[in-house]
């Protein structure tokens, strides 16, 4: 949810790239709970806990569930990006938390004192880190002992009918996040600092029957978004062809789900 290396710094020096994403799975996404209070109402989280988020970007988690999490949290939104640090301010401030500060921070190197935080939430961000293993050892750095760590990502079948598509650009038919850190790997590197690690997965499919918004999407992030006019010619023809094979809908299965471990007392 945020840009963490250099080479991001165009896709997040905003949030207008991430907003052609998260409309996708806004509009689409069929669950009983939606993904940010479902997350939420999962969060370790206690009245006036200081609480971390790394990776914050624009902040819509927040703006989202503040009805949804115990009151007066002490709260440091963190991002790479001084654009998102500060459209996260600007959406977080106003919201009754105790207290609410940014800092353009890497998430390999946090500007933060040792036993800092009660919980350190990381939400699809550390897919972006070049040593995903380094962002966890600082996280466990700064929460305190007894505190919680929260990540969230992707499983490899993650919108597979979607990533089939991307194909026409030379991309792997499956989500490029999870082929980084996934299922397996969050597991593995939470496990290995931590000791523990519970796994929950979100209960959710996607109907989507846009085709335009599938475009606009998969062309917002590379390759799509540096592909030739060929490729995005063969790209539409591909979403029209399984909007075709569906009879005007696109069924796709999610695979999203949250870590979570706890640093020893």
């Amino acid at each position: 949810m945020s840009s963490i290396t250099s080479g991001n710094a165009v896709q997040y020096a905003d949030s207008s790239k991430l907003a052609a994403r998260g409309r996708l799975n806004r509009e689409y996404t069929i669950a009983e709970t939606g993904w940010f209070p479902w997350v939420a109402r999962k969060l370790p989280l206690r009245e006036g806990d200081c609480v971390l988020d790394i990776g914050c970007g624009p902040a819509w988690f927040w703006a989202s569930v503040i009805n949804d999490i115990p009151e007066n949290l002490d709260l440091t939104l963190a991002d790479q990006s001084s654009g998102m640090v500060e459209e996260a301010l600007a959406r977080c401030t106003p919201l009754p938390f105790g207290s609410v500060v940014g800092h353009q921070a890497e998430a390999a190197a946090l500007p933060f004192g040792d036993d800092s935080f009660d919980v350190v939430i990381a939400m699809h961000m550390l897919y972006h880190l070049p040593d995903p293993a380094a962002g966890i050892a600082e996280m466990f750095r700064v929460l305190k002992p007894g505190g919680s760590l929260a990540v969230t990502t992707n499983g490899m079948g993650n919108m597979r009918g979607i990533y089939e598509l991307t194909t026409v650009f030379g991309s792997e038919p499956f989500d490029p996040s999870a082929a980084v850190f996934g299922y397996d790997k969050a597991e593995e590197l939470m496990r290995a600092r931590f000791g523990d690690v519970t796994f929950s997965q979100h209960p959710a499919s996607m109907r989507i029957t846009e085709p335009e918004d599938v475009f606009l999407a998969l062309t917002s992030y590379p390759p799509g978004d540096g592909a030739d006019e060929a490729q995005l010619d063969a790209f539409r023809q591909a979403i029209a062809a399984a909007f075709e094979r569906g009879n005007g809908v696109l069924e796709v299965e999610k695979e999203t789900g949250l870590f979570v471990s706890r640093k020893p007392d």
